[in-house]
């Protein structure tokens, strides 16, 4: 295996690190320390076998061991200066906070497979392979993720009813 070959895979691992962590500094964090276990496992890695797997399995498992440890609050300094372009309409930002909001509420074993699901379009198999469940295991999480998600979501929209007064 050659390094273009993990390169090509830096955006999966990017937006599937982004989605687990939640913030765009931990996220860096964890594609950092899954390429430097990745590079130094190398040895490990099968040729033939699906590298974006292998890859995706060390860093759920490195963000296993994250939320195992006591976190150690940062403060990040050089956003300040930084404008980051955003959509012309605020519902999209609201509806994507909220979307962001309702997964970070799921147990984080529903949400590796939906994620892994929606976002990378990871075939049942590969995500078993991936997270060394089996397939059975995948598809109840990911029902379980999905209505998780839909009751999370739909409570939010429910109207708040108003109080009259006089």
């Amino acid at each position: 295996m050659d390094s273009r070959a993990i390169l090509a895979e830096l955006p999966r691992l990017r937006r599937y690190a982004r989605a687990l962590a939640g913030s765009r500094e931990a996220a860096d964090d964890l594609v950092q320390d899954t390429l430097e276990r990745a590079w130094t496992r190398m040895a490990r890695w099968q040729p033939g076998s699906d590298l974006r797997s292998w890859l995706l399995a060390i860093m759920h498992n490195l963000r296993i061991d994250q939320l195992r440890q006591p976190a150690i609050p940062a403060t990040s300094l050089d956003e300040d200066g930084i404008e980051f372009p955003e959509r012309a309409t605020q519902t999209d930002r609201i509806e994507v906070t909220e979307l962001e909001a309702a997964l970070a509420r799921l147990p984080e074993e529903q949400r590796a497979v939906l994620l892994l699901v929606a976002l990378e379009d990871m075939s049942y198999a590969q995500i078993a392979a991936t997270l060394s469940i089996p397939p059975g295991t995948v598809m109840s999480r990911l029902a379980r993720g999905r209505e998780n998600l839909r009751r999370i979501l739909d409570a939010r929209s429910q109207p708040v009813p108003l109080k009259i007064v006089r």
